[in-house]
């Protein structure tokens, strides 16, 4: 197998991890923080918060060196209109993304006390529930047409 191809498939994959992982972990705490059991929901934001860590993270460094050494080898420019809304949309994604990570920090910091407390979560975990949810849609929807740019790599003009 040549480097591109090899390049390739580790795109596809760390693409598969990142935005399968995301949409993981944003099925199981979006029921989570619907079954009304702190314990739950601290169970699900704490196992959220350590696949953002070894999934996530590492896949968002692997995206773009793997795509900008393939578009170097295919001697495509990051000029090129697909490539360039390719870009626009992921670091969309990511400005998306860093806050939410930090909003899932705080959620499950706020459930484990209210587990140890054996109390109700305050208003401030809902705040934050609503904010990363609010977050999510558009980075995964973005992500979306990232994979059909990488996909379809349309002529499109910018």
């Amino acid at each position: 197998m040549n480097l591109y191809l090899t390049l390739k498939f580790i795109h596809i994959v760390s693409s598969v991890v990142l935005v399968g992982t995301g949409f993981g972990s944003a099925y199981y705490m979006y029921f989570a923080n619907r079954s009304n059991c702190v314990r739950t929901q601290h169970h699900v934001a704490r196992l959220v918060v350590k696949a953002d860590w070894w999934f996530t993270t590492p896949a968002i460094i692997i995206q773009p060196a793997t795509g900008f050494a393939m578009a170097y080898l295919a001697g495509w420019p990051i000029s090129t209109p697909w490539i360039a809304a390719s870009l626009f949309l992921y670091l969309f994604a990511g400005a998306c993304w860093l806050p939410v990570l930090w909003l899932q920090l705080r959620m499950a910091e706020t459930s484990e006390m209210c587990v140890r407390q054996s109390c109700d979560l305050p208003d401030s975990y809902w705040h934050h529930m609503r904010y990363w949810e609010r977050l999510g849609y558009p980075a995964f929807i973005a992500m979306l047409l990232v994979f059909y740019l990488m996909v379809a790599k349309p002529d499109i003009s910018l």
